[in-house]
């Protein structure tokens, strides 16, 4: 028998430290270390470690490709750690080189700010920034370095690092062919700093981050040792750079990145991306992405591959992530709004969609314009298409009551019962809209206007 299972929430700590499962073997597990610093397990198993992760406020949402450092963090979290989310309010002025083939355009503070409170709202869906044992911790490098002058930047961190050490760096030696400013040569020296004021200022000894993130990471992890007497030990933890089985880059679909904002992402195609994933990525990604455990895992890919055709991986993962970022109603909202457009959606169901998912289901199926003095006047179903014949919906009027006669048109996902039916028998899809079916793939979506 197939099932789903249960929904778990990420914010749930009631347990003590010592009884926490153990961070790198949880992470080792679900193939989420690609770089770590030898010392860092010793280190967590040792005590309770704050860790950050830091994250580019250049756009007012995070993608799916930000969610797998955000889940370094969340098993950091459920492990008895402290976990931080820096904001790079500074940073995000400049640019991170890493990655990059070039220059990126600067934002003003006023939309740096903007982004960081859009990420936090974000963030706040899988950290505890409220827990009473290791509350997350989210702070913006623009706080301490909005006061700090060029000169006394380059006396207190500049002198540590040699030129050649940060031209060695991959994100540096990548762009010396095409040129890199000393803007974006210096960011590995901002991103440093950065490590070295959390660990001064909130006792971090671990940076964690996507692993083409490590020339960076360990640049502050030698700063730390260099100015600090004593010869503190930092750390360092990167995770791979999810890439999909066909070559094609993670986080992006058809229609560009996927993003966790609803009004840059629908929660509908949010949920077909991981509902569409491969069976080979929808394993890998069901581990990075959601809390199931080892067990559940094993148990749900045998109960798939008695029945790939039943996608069960692919439903379990799809379900789990779009209530986690959207909510439950918006992940019932995603099925109903699939089963209208793959499977027999009743007219009652299409009516209960909302317009933009009804916008995003159908985005890319032709939309015609009607106006509203059109559409009275109209009172048949054959004079209504006939209304729209120029859109190619039908090349005649004939050829639409003949395929209305043998039964291949529907309206609202019912069948039209005839060319002399009542147009006014269909109700107005949010008071608005008609969807016409011709056949079994062709749609068109009737607006009408004012």
């Amino acid at each position: 028998m197939l099932y789903l299972l249960p929904y778990k929430p990420f914010c749930n700590y009631t347990v003590g430290w010592e009884s926490m499962k153990n961070f790198v073997e949880e992470l080792k597990w679900r193939g989420m270390i690609h770089d770590i610093m030898p010392g860092t397990e010793e280190q967590l198993k040792k005590e309770i470690t704050a860790g950050y992760v830091g994250f580019d406020p250049t756009a007012s949402s995070l993608t799916i490709g930000n969610l797998v450092t955000i889940m370094l963090l969340v098993h950091f979290q459920q492990a008895g750690h402290k976990p931080v989310a820096l904001v790079g309010g500074a940073t995000g002025m400049i640019g991170d080189p890493s990655g990059k083939s070039e220059e990126r355009k600067f934002l003003s503070e006023e939309t740096l700010r903007y982004n960081q409170e859009c990420i936090q709202k974000q963030l706040a869906k899988f950290l505890d920034f409220n827990s009473s044992a290791n509350p997350a911790e989210l702070v913006n490098n623009y706080d301490w370095f909005k006061g700090m002058g060029f000169l006394q930047f380059l006396r207190e961190a500049g002198k540590h690092l040699t030129v050649n050490y940060m031209m060695a760096k991959d994100s540096v030696k990548k762009r010396l062919e095409t040129g890199i400013s000393y803007t974006e040569f210096s960011y590995q020296l901002i991103q440093g700093y950065d490590y070295y004021h959390l660990y001064k200022e909130k006792k971090c000894r671990l940076q964690m981050g996507g692993s083409d993130q490590w020339g960076n990471i360990t640049a502050g992890t030698e700063l730390i040792r260099r100015m600090t007497e004593g010869n503190v030990e930092a750390f360092a933890m990167t995770c791979p750079l999810i890439t999909k089985a066909d070559g094609t880059k993670f986080g992006k679909s058809e229609g560009g990145n996927v993003w966790l904002d609803p009004a840059l992402t629908s929660p509908y195609k949010f949920y077909q991306f991981w509902l569409n994933a491969s069976d080979e990525d929808a394993s890998k990604w069901i581990r990075i992405f959601t809390l199931l455990t080892q067990q559940e895992i094993l148990q749900l890919e045998q109960q798939h591959a008695q029945a790939p055709h039943e996608r069960l991986i692919q439903k379990t993962l799809a379900k789990d992530i779009t209530i986690r970022v959207h909510s439950e109603q918006e992940y019932n909202n995603a099925i109903k709004a699939s089963d209208v457009l793959f499977g027999q959606a009743s007219v009652e169901i299409l009516q209960e969609i909302d317009e933009p998912t009804l916008l995003s289901v159908f985005e890319g199926v032709p939309q015609i314009h009607i106006n509203k003095s059109h559409w009275e006047a109209s009172p048949v179903v054959l004079e209504l298409l006939s209304t729209v014949s120029e859109f190619n919906i039908f090349p005649s009027k004939s050829e639409a009551r003949k395929m209305i006669q043998g039964g291949g048109v529907s309206i609202n996902k019912t069948k039209v019962s005839g060319p002399d039916q009542a147009s006014k028998e269909f109700n107005l899809l949010q008071n608005k809209y008609l969807l016409v079916q011709k056949g079994k793939k062709n749609y068109f979506l009737i607006q009408i206007i004012d």
